[in-house]
């Protein structure tokens, strides 16, 4: 409610206000009404019916700053406008002048030359808040829409529930883990961590935040060290995966993306699991915002892999059923490593299997675990360097 609208209001009981005089009963019932219609304070109510009665009945509210650009120049630059083809305040302000010329010549210009000179001398500035106000008032959007909005995409990579029981080597899910520490602000090191559904097979590489050239190039290294050939990636519906970089990349190498639903974890239930056998079991839970830790982590994901890949064993659930309020989950009897897994598929060539064999037979899993050990050592002692530089400053 304005202030003329609240004055209005005041005048209609002022008459019943002065008839009370003297009645402390009535003046408190018009107190409470007008308290509750005009939401102010009881104080104000007595206050604002004495302004009133003292004010003079030709008197004009005259307060704040005169306006200077009165509807007569406002109406002037909305034909101005018009002939623009209702562009915005940038492009119309510098040709004013010059539609003016053009409309006062052909006898189409109505406007007076108070208000024609007051729009020839207004600022670029007055001209853009005017002119949107116009397009506003006309419905004009201020922004087109993009056909490649982020939702667009998400339509076009389809969401996979499964199954993943009996897929082939190559078809894989992918999540990024991030070494953050206790906070996201800032810039650190993140890993791509990928799982195969049919072998278990595990590719982890780092990289420098989560950007979409970057995470593609994880994939790509990471593709360059699988034993078998990348034939589906499946992440989650994050923006570093969901984009047309990788969606391009995917097309041309032809290779299936599909995504998971979002806020469903359990659509990745292989990769999600190995975030923390993996990545934080080996890696751990602190802050890495040193870009030159990236080369080293990146050896140390080389040989933790030929380590999990080779020599870490694991047991496949086979079945889940549910019986009352828990489940009953049936496991493999033996367990078995991703290089097993491999070797005992038809679907992966021979030569690739004689390629990974003379690799098996030529690592110590012992010396593997040495190797990550010093790796993890030489990665914490250059966060810890870098750290104590930045507080040293």
């Amino acid at each position: 409610m304005t202030m003329k609208t609240k004055d209005e209001v005041f005048f209609e009981q002022l008459a019943d206000w002065l008839k009370a005089r003297g009645h402390k009963r009535e003046r408190g019932e018009i107190a409470r009404h007008m308290v509750f219609a005009i939401k102010c304070h009881p104080k104000s109510v007595s206050r604002t019916f004495k302004r009133l009665q003292l004010r003079d009945p030709a008197w004009e509210d005259k307060r704040g700053r005169p306006r200077y650009y009165d509807a007569t120049v406002t109406a002037a630059l909305r034909d101005v406008w018009e002939v623009g083809d209702r562009g915005c305040g940038e492009v119309l302000h510098p040709m004013i002048n010059a539609y003016i010329t053009v409309l006062k010549r052909d006898g189409m210009w109505k406007h007076g030359d108070k208000a024609t000179g007051k729009l020839c001398a207004m600022s670029e500035r007055t001209v853009k808040r005017t002119a949107a106000r116009f397009r506003s008032e006309n419905g004009i959007r201020r922004r087109g829409l993009s056909g490649t909005s982020p939702s667009a995409i998400k339509h076009i990579i389809p969401i996979r529930k499964g199954p993943w029981t009996n897929t082939a080597p190559g078809d894989g899910q992918l999540d990024t883990v991030a070494h953050c520490g206790e906070s996201l602000a800032g810039s650190f090191i993140w890993t791509l961590n990928y799982t195969d559904a049919a072998t278990y097979w595990v590719g982890i590489r780092a990289q420098w935040n989560k950007g979409q050239e970057a995470t593609r190039e994880s994939v790509v290294a990471m593709r360059a060290r699988l034993p078998f050939p990348l034939r589906a990636l499946h992440p989650d519906s994050g923006g570093e995966f969901i984009n047309w970089h990788l969606k391009g990349w995917c097309d041309v190498e032809k290779i299936d993306l599909s995504r998971s639903e979002p806020y469903r974890k359990n659509d990745n239930m292989y990769v999600e699991e190995r975030n923390g056998h993996v990545v934080r079991k080996y890696v751990g839970w602190e802050r890495l915002d040193d870009p030159a830790i990236i080369p080293v982590l990146n050896e140390l994901y080389d040989v933790l892999a030929l380590y999990l890949n080779h020599w870490k064993a694991s047991r496949r659930m086979i079945a889940k059923e549910r019986v009352g309020a828990k489940y009953i989950r049936t496991y493999e009897k033996r367990a078995r490593t991703p290089y097993e897994r491999t070797m005992t598929r038809e679907d992966v060539t021979d030569e690739a299997k004689a390629k990974l064999h003379k690799a098996h037979d030529a690592q110590n899993p012992l010396l593997l675990l040495r190797k990550i050990a010093t790796l993890k050592k030489q990665i914490y002692q250059q966060q810890k360097a870098t750290r104590n530089q930045l507080t040293n400053r």
